[in-house]
């Protein structure tokens, strides 16, 4: 078969389907409706069903609709829910006069409106955005629409994506659906097809349309063998990571981008190699496990907190939840424990953004005894909730205290870093020795403190959170506490309005907004892409909301539960600590990147040398780069070896989908994207058009931003007047969540890949934070 018109393609396969069923139609071209002055019976018999027992629908049919070079999907108007006859002649009218200028064999055809619709979708069977192998169905099984999924009318959209060679025969309605999709490939010997289908009430499938997908550059040049086999291999590091491991508590495990370090967020779910190895390299490999020991917390040092699974980076869960643990409570409670969060995760894998605040205790709170008792639902005793309690207790004491307390260690060693990052910067050192050496330094004296000061800021977002639940403070008393917090982020803006742009590029120049990505360019490198330095711009922070305040009774009462708790802190040093601890934790991000940021422009530097581009070197390894430290290869040719390399990794890595949460080996073929809970900041609200970053800064001012992973170097957005944002990636601690907490602008943090790609698709937007919704306006 071939395709033909979207009319004449249905009706050729009304009689060849074995797997659904085709809606009756009646079509006709331009042509012959200019010459049916008399209106419809004027082209022919008319069929009973258009009688308007059943409302029907009249649809376009152009000749260059649907074909093999571009679809035009949406281009042209649908008239729906038609009951009588005047509507129908002005419907297919509104159709005609949508193709502009119709040619005289552009289409109209008419049909029945499916009822009682129990499910409806559209079927891919390639990814549309990557070429991949797979069947990616997304379907509408709640708003009884036919239309929804297209439209993007419905709240309630749901994805399936299957691996094209996994055979299924359960007889479920995706296996019906998947059926249909390789009936019309073979019918049309075509593997990229678009298809949208629908149930009735009576379980019967109909096929509404189908049309050629178009891949373009974006058609995969892996092999469905090629996929088949690196996913295999995935499952099979799946299975042997999760079995019982002697040096680990807890019986298996599962993995997620967005738990603790939230690869997702910092590098995104594809990052190119040199991004990759970078983050590993400076965190994920031990940093981050030396931190946590020297915290307090169990020892986990050799063990890499983040795993990759062809090139898709995923933290595994078991490791991490084990690193949460307090050194001092015993083996027997420990273990316990972290099954416990592990099946808590698996049952709600709607938290992985989360786990800290809604899964795992990591710290004292004022709320953790009231906490603790979800743990006896599960069967703990007292004790041993008792021993978990305490365990915390004397852990976040060492870590917070006022005279000594290990976030104040950390404090100090970071600025050790700026001075030796002078150091190599102004040496004679070679660029692959500065190189070398800037990353160590930024390990002992950067990424470690740092991992150490976020620690502290996390316990202090977490003990002012427990105010709030307590009913110490008000809500309005907590943002009010986080919109006076002066970090980078508010001097920078600060800056940028009161100062010479020279000297706001000499302190800020080094950030970029993909802090391991060499293709995202510098602050100054690119200022004009971030700033608009005009006298009239208006580059300033927002005004910050009422200043934060304490009563004297809040004062007191707040002195006796510290006291009631054993805390090692009085009010006011409290209050201190949580401002230093969050502020400090931003300070050292700002620090250490300033060596990241300088490691990637050396080695940008030597690509030219090279005649290298960004793109090309953006598939390095760090690690085939240091090791040239100690060895005389020849550099050229080991640059150009690693990039190779790290292009046909990235290849596979660029054709695969994986579930942010991998709760099972066999989710690895087949899943459904959970639809996240999304963080909400602040209690505003904002209605405004969707605008894009790539977009011009022009059309930021007022409206919604979105961002699908927005690391520190996003601050450049807050100078252009953002009325608020909203992130696919990210968790209620994240570094943009504080910011937007701190400047007061609504934001919707971590939406997950649903709920972003769904609101991506609107014109205009309403955030209501207070009552936790984003309603699609237009």
């Amino acid at each position: 078969m071939k395709f033909e018109s979207k009319a004449d393609t249905l009706k050729s396969l009304e009689d060849k389907l074995g797997t659904a069923k085709v809606l009756p139609q009646f079509s006709f071209s331009y042509n012959v409706w200019q010459g049916a002055s008399s209106g419809i019976e004027a082209i022919g018999t008319v069929p009973d069903w258009m009688d308007f027992s059943v409302p029907l629908i009249v649809r376009s049919s152009g000749q260059s609709e649907d074909s093999l070079e571009h679809s035009l999907a949406g281009h042209f108007e649908s008239v729906l829910g038609v009951s009588k006859k005047s509507e129908l002649i002005d419907a297919v009218n509104t159709v005609f006069k949508s193709f502009g200028s119709p040619k005289a064999d552009d289409q109209v055809f008419i049909q029945p409106m499916l009822k009682d619709v129990l499910r409806s979708g559209v079927a891919f069977t390639r990814d549309p955005s990557n070429g991949g192998h797979y069947h990616v169905i997304n379907y509408d099984d709640q708003s009884g629409s036919t239309s929804s999924v297209t439209d993007g009318s419905s709240g309630q959209l749901k994805t399936i994506y299957h691996f094209k060679s996994r055979k299924i025969d359960d007889g479920s309605w995706m296996n019906r659906v998947i059926n249909l999709s390789q009936e019309l490939q073979a019918l049309f010997d075509h593997d990229s097809l678009d298809l949208e289908f629908g149930f009735d009430s009576k379980d019967e499938l109909f096929l509404l349309q189908v049309r050629p997908l178009i891949l373009n550059d974006l058609s995969s040049s892996v092999s469905i063998s090629r996929q088949e086999q690196v996913l295999a291999q995935i499952e099979e590091k799946v299975n042997s990571l999760s079995k019982p491991h002697p040096y680990l508590l807890g019986k298996r495990s599962v993995f997620g981008v967005m738990p603790d370090w939230n690869p997702a967020e910092i590098i995104g779910i594809r990052p190119k190699p040199l991004a990759l190895s970078l983050y590993k390299e400076l965190i994920t490999d031990s940093i981050w496990a030396y931190q946590r020991d020297n915290y307090g917390y169990r020892n986990l040092r050799s063990f890499p907190l983040l795993v990759s699974f062809s090139g898709i980076p995923f933290i595994d869960v078991r490791v991490s939840f084990n690193s949460f643990i307090p050194s001092s409570l015993n083996d027997e409670v420990a273990e316990k424990l972290v099954d416990s969060y592990i099946e808590n995760l698996v049952e709600n894998p709607n938290k992985h953004d989360k786990v800290e605040f809604e899964i795992v205790h990591s710290c004292y709170t004022l709320d953790l005894p009231a906490r603790l008792e979800e743990q006896k639902a599960q069967g703990f005793t007292d004790a041993e909730c008792s021993d978990i309690a305490e365990s915390l207790r004397v852990l976040t004491n060492n870590i917070i205290n006022d005279q000594n307390g290990l976030w104040k260690k950390d404090y100090e060693r970071i600025e050790e870093l700026r001075a030796r990052h002078t150091l190599i910067q102004e040496s004679n050192l070679t660029k692959i020795e500065k190189i070398y050496w800037l990353i160590e330094d930024c390990k002992r004296y950067g990424t470690l403190p740092f991992a150490g000061l976020a620690r502290a800021g996390f316990i202090a977002v977490q003990m002012i959170g427990s105010l709030v639940r307590t009913g110490i403070l008000s809500e309005v008393q907590y943002h009010g506490f986080m919109s006076s917090l002066n970090t980078v982020s508010s001097r920078m803006a600060s800056d940028l309005s009161q100062n010479d742009f020279e000297s706001f590029l000499q302190t800020y120049g080094h950030l970029r907004p993909g802090t391991y990505d060499i293709l995202s360019p510098r602050y100054d490198e690119t200022p004009e892409l971030y700033f608009s330095v005009d006298s009239d711009s208006g580059t300033a922070d927002p005004p910050k909301d009422s200043a934060f305040s304490l009563g004297l009774d809040d004062m007191n009462r707040l002195s006796e539960i510290l006291m009631e708790h054993k805390l090692d802190h009085n009010v006011i040093s409290l209050l201190n600590f949580f401002r230093s601890a969050i502020e400090g934790r931003e300070y050292a991000k700002y620090i250490f990147t300033r060596s990241l940021s300088d490691v990637l422009k050396l080695i940008s530097e030597l690509g030219s040398e090279m005649s290298l581009s960004k793109e090309e070197l953006s598939y390095l390894n760090i690690n085939d780069l240091r090791k040239l430290y100690a060895s005389s290869e020849n550099l050229e040719n080991s640059l150009k070896r690693s990039i190779e390399h790290g292009k046909q990794d990235h290849e596979d890595t660029c054709s695969l989908n994986l579930p942010s949460l991998i709760t099972s080996s066999s989710s690895v073929w087949s899943y459904e994207p959970a639809i996240n809970e999304p963080n909400f900041i602040t209690l505003k609200s904002i209605r405004g058009s969707v605008v894009l970053k790539d977009e011009d800064v022009s059309r930021f001012s007022g409206n919604i931003l979105m961002v699908e992973s927005a690391d520190p170097g996003y601050d450049w957005i807050f100078s252009h007047g953002i009325g608020g944002f909203i992130t696919k990636y990210g968790g209620a601690n994240s570094h943009m969540a504080i910011r937007a907490g701190e400047l007061g602008i609504p934001a919707v943090i971590g939406a997950g890949e649903a709920l972003y790609g769904q609101w991506e698709k609107g014109q205009v937007l309403e955030l209501d934070c207070m009552n936790k919704k984003v309603l699609v306006i237009k």
